[in-house]
């Protein structure tokens, strides 16, 4: 099939140490009364009062907004919202992990359009442009400062809900790897590797059959635009992320695995990610666990399951390359970049099987029954996904049954 490329990404992207001295810029071309949506534990921090003391300096109007609760609740963004809605802010500032950025994603989208946001749960329901959103990513992992999507948790429903849409791209994008220093080892890890899924994942992604002449969904499968960023970010992440973990200190690591993680987002912003995703969402739930330690964990299964379609096994293999594999043969370099994810999970802590993560055997059947009603990450899988396969993807989890490509 003929290439085809979709791109939706915010105005402007900056990228690199200092860049954080364009936030003044940008804040005030989209007003001058600045909400701060921010992680809890950043308000002390060195670099986010120096932010906080410029805005001030430059005569904008600030409040600061920092209950940002985990797994973020929906109730909780609906409460968040009426409780600035009387600073009237003109644009947000989201300083944080994907959660931060998430919540201020979805607090921009609640104070324009209205609450409850259940209104909005799924694709396309946002109905315009939101209060505008600078995003700072102060992990380098998920990639929320330049994609349309937004998760949270809900009690009425057993698995996360996406909240999907090109409104809720931020306007801008500033990713400056000074903001990722003085991340715990385990949080460098599990985002570097949900990262490296990412591009995994957007690399791998199904080609769609799309209706040009209406509304696009919102992740649009593979991508021509995508392809080249995605194996860029795989590149530069598998390259750095081991030495990332190891030495948390080292300027050079930070800048690589901060330009993987942005260019694997931007990636996947377009194309969408699949089955990783899709079972990693009630793995998560049933073991509260960190996300990217599911997605990194379940990521070479998936792939494995996919080698026997011959498309998918070359796209593989290209990954192989992009992790370092120099073999001609495209079976073995699919083979080779599997092995290398083994690797790449072992050095930085990911466990080798769900066994070892608490999930019992007979779990399986429930979360594979979970993850197929995941329709959209499904759809978007390089091979055809039946309840069946997923089950047979999670029962060689459970047992580590490719550890011994390790040894």
């Amino acid at each position: 099939m003929t290439p085809v490329g979709t791109l939706r990404l915010p105005p402007a992207v900056h990228f690199g140490y200092g860049t954080r001295a364009q936030l003044l810029h940008l804040l005030a071309i989209h007003g001058r009364r600045v909400l701060v949506v921010a992680d809890p534990f950043l308000r002390g921090t060195p670099l986010f009062t120096e932010t906080r003391l410029a805005i001030e300096s430059a005569g904008l109007a600030l409040e600061i907004y920092s209950d940002i609760r985990a797994e973020l609740p929906a109730d909780s963004l609906d409460t968040a919202a009426e409780s600035v809605r009387a600073f009237s802010p003109e644009v947000i500032l989201a300083i944080g992990g994907g959660s931060a950025l998430d919540a201020a994603k979805l607090i921009a989208l609640l104070l324009t359009h209205g609450g409850p946001l259940s209104r909005y749960y799924g694709e396309n329901a946002v109905p315009a442009p939101t209060l505008p959103v600078v995003a700072v990513p102060t992990t380098a992992g998920t990639g929320s400062e330049v994609t349309p999507v937004a998760v949270v948790s809900d009690p009425e429903r057993e698995l996360k809900v996406g909240i999907s849409s090109p409104h809720l791209i931020p306007v801008a994008a500033v990713v400056d790897p000074d903001f990722t220093f003085g991340a715990p080892a385990s949080v460098t890890a599990f985002s570097g590797i949900d990262a490296l899924v990412h591009a995994a994942e957007s690399y791998t992604a199904r080609t769609l059959a799309l209706a040009w002449n209406g509304v696009l969904p919102v992740f649009t499968g593979s991508n021509a635009f995508s392809d080249v960023l995605a194996l860029r970010a795989a590149e530069k992440l598998g390259a750095w992320l081991t030495v990332a973990v190891a030495e948390p200190e080292n300027r050079e690591a930070r800048q690589e695995v901060a330009l993987g993680s942005l260019l694997a987002g931007m990636s996947f912003s377009a194309t969408g990610t699949h089955l990783s995703h899709a079972l990693q969402y009630p793995i998560g739930a049933s073991t509260h666990t960190a996300h990217g330690l599911g997605t990194g964990l379940m990521l070479p299964y998936v792939l494995d399951a996919c080698l026997d379609d011959t498309a998918a096994q070359q796209r593989i293999a290209d990954i192989g390359a992009a992790l370092g594999s120099s073999v001609d043969d495209p079976g073995q370099r699919a083979n080779d970049a599997i092995s290398a994810l083994l690797r790449i999970n072992r050095s930085i802590g990911v466990p080798a099987s769900l066994a070892e993560i608490g999930v019992s055997r007979d779990q399986l059947p429930r979360f594979a029954e979970l993850a197929i009603g995941a329709a959209r990450l499904v759809g978007i899988a390089p091979i055809p996904a039946t309840k069946e396969l997923l089950l047979e993807i999670l029962e060689h989890a459970h047992a580590g049954s490719l550890a011994e490509r390790l040894h």
